[in-house]
This record gives structure tokens, sequence and C-alpha cells, in this order.
């Protein structure tokens, strides 16, 4: 398509440039003249007799603009679009900490999707991932971005009016640094830092300094979430018993004092305020709780409460949490999320319909600025491109008075990433399987612990027991890959979800036939499974793993394959046990295999025996084995 603009290019012509390829067109002076022209009334977007035009307030409204003229106006018939935007900021948030770091290339691509959709802003969250100047510990070995690279991702961001700025933790979460033995007089607990403490103090301003200074962006975010341990460890050993609210609140005003004299503007998430005004001190989600009036006074009202919530899909929910916020005096910012948290897949059903429920209300409650979070619990085996489908949500709701047509959500992912929707919404059923809730709302990820449980040892059989999951995988091998598109830029993403299929179809019952053969002593179908079905498993893996690392080494740093590659590694020698016991039992040479005489016990009675999905684990370690990993004398 050959476009002729007229009009001030002066900001937007590096951000055309870069985003040409990708829309498939070319500056000419044949081509459609398109008028570029600011505007107070939004984002106006058309295509009259011969001519067409883009009118845009902000910078990346323009973007979100060019996108449509081309969707549009490819077929070359006469459309008017007129959009405004409902949010003032809108984008979503990275986490670079669980292994999984973007190269500075992948984040440009993400950039671009970003541009097209409409957003303008994006959070990097960044617990120990960046450099600080005298902390070699601080992100070791772990894929930290230097100054330079967050730099370059600013700069690109900036083409677009896409305003990138940092999240980072300056009280918990902080477990992967403060492992290490050099560092421990930072450390109270696991995670949290040893607060009160002028070394400590210091730490955190150099955190921040080192932080701040890549981005153009003042806004940052101090973090603060889910330090429930805070003040139980080395701090009580000093200082005696102290309330977790007070240990805090002092915290919190030295941190903001430095993020004042920097100028920058603090937000930090709420959820330990409204944990520590809940009856039992630790509930986030409490109906009951009511933040008192003395805790309130005492929260600085310059930061902004940033309210987090992933789960709930009924407006009441939302509106009575929001409520709950007001007390607190501050700005209130929503985050939502996108699940690629502790599975292969994307938990849409959860995601879209809690999405949509929730932006409704932000709209109606007056919120203004709305994050997308996707977290990478437990060391990220998903990605955050195959969450596109979710961002392009938020992003039609950011131009939706009301709730955005799904037709329109669907045309509009297609056009910006070349996917279909209903290609990427394969990816739930990766885990929306029999025994599930409708749209999986208790988020069961059983594409990751069935795949990583052993086939002996049978964790989780009893979980899935009388399910047809084998016959689920096959069929979604089958649909996944009749939906793949091999022109499109981003159909490698479905060769994971595919060949994980392809394994689970062989391996996510094959632990109860194996029980059920050993419990008739039908030592034929034993030797049978090691022979033949277990090396087959095997052999899929190994397939599955090769196409894992092509797809991670694409997308992130290496720093964080190699514990996905060992667990694979994993996976694959259990087997090669599990073949050589069986065997060994089948031709005589053992009496028993121990581990088949043992009772499968239920996981968890939060399960689908409960109407709670058919089971849930968030951590690879208690997927794989029942005995200890590791042992921590002192987790402190």
């Amino acid at each position: 398509m050959k476009l002729h603009f007229e009009g001030d290019l002066t900001s937007l012509l590096s951000g055309i440039q870069i985003l040409s390829k990708e829309l498939g067109i070319i500056e000419a002076e044949d081509g459609l003249t398109v008028h570029i022209e600011p505007s107070t009334g939004g984002l106006e977007v058309g295509l009259e007799q011969g001519k067409a035009y883009i009118r845009y307030e902000r910078k990346h409204q323009f973007y979100r603009g060019l996108s449509l003229l081309v969707q549009h106006g490819r077929s070359g018939e006469l459309f008017q679009i007129q959009e405004k935007q409902q949010f003032d900021t809108i984008g979503p948030m990275f986490d670079l900490s669980r292994n999984a770091v973007l190269t500075v290339n992948s984040f440009k691509f993400m950039l671009n999707k970003m541009a097209l959709m409409g957003m303008n802003t994006v959070m990097l969250y960044l617990e120990d991932t960046y450099e600080i100047s005298g902390e070699p510990y601080f992100g070791y070995m772990r894929g930290r971005y230097s100054h330079a690279e967050l730099k370059e991702i600013d700069d690109y961001a900036d083409q677009f009016g896409i305003e990138a700025f940092p999240s980072i933790q300056t009280l918990a979460h902080l477990e992967e640094f403060l492992k290490w033995e050099p560092v421990k007089h930072y450390k109270d607990t696991k995670g949290a830092l040893l607060v009160g403490e002028d070394k400590t103090d210091r730490l955190v301003e150099r955190m921040i300094e080192a932080i701040s200074a890549p981005f153009r962006s003042r806004k940052i975010h101090i973090g603060m979430d889910e330090a429930e341990e805070l003040g139980r460890g080395k701090y009580l050993d000093l200082n005696g018993y102290t309330s977790r609210f007070d240990i805090m609140t002092a915290h919190l005003d030295k941190v903001l004092n430095v993020v004042r004299s920097r100028g920058l503007k603090p937000m930090m998430w709420s959820d330990m305020f409204l944990k520590l005004a809940s009856s039992g001190g630790d509930e986030y989600y409490d109906e009951d709780t009511q933040i008192p009036e003395e805790m309130a006074s005492r929260i600085p009202k310059d930061v902004d409460m940033v309210y987090w919530d992933y789960v709930h899909t009924e407006r009441e929910d939302y509106e009575n949490l929001i409520a709950k916020h007001r007390p607190l005096g501050c700005n209130l910012v929503f985050a939502g999320a996108v699940w690629v948290f502790n599975t292969f897949g994307v938990n849409y059903g959860l995601s879209l319909n809690a999405t949509d429920t929730a932006l409704q209300v932000c709209k109606k409650e007056g919120i203004r600025e709305v994050y997308a979070t996707m977290w990478g619990d437990d060391g990220m085996e998903s990605n955050p491109y195959i969450a596109l489908l979710g961002l392009q949500l938020y992003a039609e709701h950011a131009y939706t008075e009301g709730s955005p047509d799904w037709n329109r959500v669907a045309e509009r992912v297609k056009f910006c990433t070349g996917i279909e929707a209903d290609a990427y919404l394969q990816l739930k059923y990766l885990d929306e399987t029999p025994g599930s809730e409708p749209d999986n709302r208790k988020q069961s990820n059983p594409s990751k612990f069935l795949l990583y449980q052993d086939v002996l040892l049978g964790m989780f059989d009893k979980q899935i027991e009388g399910l047809p999951m084998s016959a689920h995988y096959a069929q979604l091998e089958q649909d996944i890959h009749a939906r793949r598109a091999s022109d499109a830029e981003l159909d490698y993403l479905f060769d994971v979800p595919e060949k994980l299929c392809s394994v689970l179809k062989l391996k996510s019952e094959i632990g109860i036939e194996l029980k059920r053969a050993y419990d008739k002593d039908d030592k034929e179908s034993l030797r049978r499974i090691a022979t033949e079905v277990l090396p087959a498993i095997s052999d899929a893996v190994r397939e599955l793993r090769a196409a894992h690392r092509t797809q991670w080494l694409s997308m992130y740093k290496p720093f964080g394959w190699e514990v996905i590659d060992i667990r694979y590694g994993g996976v694959v020698n259990r087997l090669d046990t599990a073949s050589h016991r069986l065997l060994d039992y089948a031709e005589g040479r053992i009496g028993q295999v121990e581990e088949l005489e043992q009772e499968r016990l239920l996981y968890s009675t939060t399960n689908r025996f409960t109407n709670k999905g058919v089971g849930w684990c968030s951590y690879y370690y208690r997927m794989a084995s029942p005995n200890v990993f590791f042992h921590v004398l002192n987790p402190f």
C-alpha cells in the first residue's frame, strides 16, 4: 500500500519507518495522500474521496491511527473512525526477573506491536536484573540489563510515544539477590531487606539512582508487595518485636525521601496495607477489611497505590475492593493480568473475562491508569508473545467507551499480529481440560504438572483419575496444528504448545495405566510400556525441549534456560529409570516396584472433587517429587 503523508512528520517519521515493514506500506509521491493533523477530539481516521486523514491528540495515538488506516483502507472503501481514549495510561508490565529476560530486540518487537495497538506505556519489572555499581552480586549471572540496554529500550519506546519506566523492589521479593553469602548483611529474611540499617538505606538509594538513570520517565514503581515475613528474621533478633505496619511505614518514608529528592513520581503495590488491616493480618481480598483512619493518616499521599487483581470476574468484587482502597487517600492505579504464569499456555478463559469486567469497572470508577501484568512465576515456561490477544483486549478497551465488540478485537489482533484470535484461544485448552471449571476460573495448570510429574510416583494421578486427558491432548494437538499459518511471522509460537500436546497425549495418564497394570501383576503390559511407550514419551519430550530451546533463545537472554534444560533432563532421565525398573520387575530380577506399591493420594483437596478445578501447583520441585530437593535449616 502506497501512502504520501502531508503534515508535520518531525516527531513521527522514525516510528513510521520502523512500522512500514510490518504494515506493508511504502512512502511514495504517487501514493494515497494522508493528511496528518493535530486534534482536540481524540483519534480520527478516515478515507474520503481519494484522500485519507489521521487526526490525533497524543503521539502514540497516531500509530494506532496509522494501523487503522491500513487495516480499513486496503479495500479502498470509504470509512470514518472516531475514538476517545478512555484511560490516560495503558500498557503491559513485563516480568523480567523470573529467568526470562527479554533481549533488547525482542523488547523492540513487542513495542512495535504495542504501537500498532495504541498503547502508551510499558512497565519493566526488575527485581535484581539491572546493574548497580559496587554490587557485583546484584543480578549476577541472571541476564541483568546494562544501563545502555535500558536506555536503548527507552529510546526506542519514545519514538512511538510510549513511556517506559521501571518497577523494582525496595523491601521484599529480593530472594535472588539475598541468597548470596557476600551480601548477607542486607538480609532480614529469605527475601526481605534488613530495613532500619544504614547500609540497607544506602543500597536502596543506589537502586533508585541506578534504575532511574536510563529512563526519560519520572515514574518509578517501588514495589513493597507480599512482604509478610518483614521484621521476622534478623530484624527481630536485633530490635525485638515491632509491628509490620510500623516497620513498613518507616521504611517507606525513607524510600520516598530518596524518590522525591530525584524528582521521581512513585507508585507501589497496595496489598500489604489491606493485608495488615485485615482481621488475620494477611488477607488481601478479605470482604470485611476496612482501612482504619489511624492507618490511613500515616500513609503518604504522594505515592500512587496499585491495586492488583487477577482473579475476579464479577463487577461487585472490583467495586468493593476499589472502595476499600479509597480511605488510603492516594491516587489509585489498576493492574490486571494476562495469565501466562505457571503454565506453558495462557489462561485466556479467566484472563479475558476478568479483564473485560475489571476495565469496565475502572472506567466507571474513574481509574485512569491501567496495566496488564504478565508474571513469570517459577521460571517462566510461557512467554508474553502468546499473550498478545489479551493485550489487544486491553488496547481495544482503552479506545471503547463500554466493552469492545469481540469481533473487533479479533479483527484487530489478526491485523496487528498476523495470528487469528481463535489460534491464540486454543492455548487456553492446555490447562482448561476435562475436570476444570468453565473458563478455568481456579487456574488449574495440568500442562505443567503432568509434564513434570514422575511416572513411577504419580503425584497427580489421583487428581486426574477418570478424566480423558490423553484424548483431550490428542485432539488439542490436531486443533492447534489445524490453525497454524506457516506464512505468519509468529507461527513458530505454536511449536511448543503443539509438541507439548504430543507429549501429554502419551504421558498424562501413563502413571494410572502403570499402577493398574502393576496391581493386576500384568507383566506383559508393564514390559510393553517399558520398551515402547516410555521411550516414545522420551522422544516426544526431546522434540519438545528442542522446540522450546529454539523459542527461548530467540526471545530471551540465555540465562535461565539452564533451569528449563534441567527440568527436561529430569523428565527424560526418570523415564529411563522407570523403564529400567519395570523391566527388572517384569523379567524377575526384582520382586516389586516399591514406587508402584504406594497408594495414590490426592495432591490437594482444593481440586475438582470440591469443584475447584483439576489442580494447581506453583512450584516445579513439588511437581517432580515429594522428596527433598533442598533443605534450608534457616530460611531467613
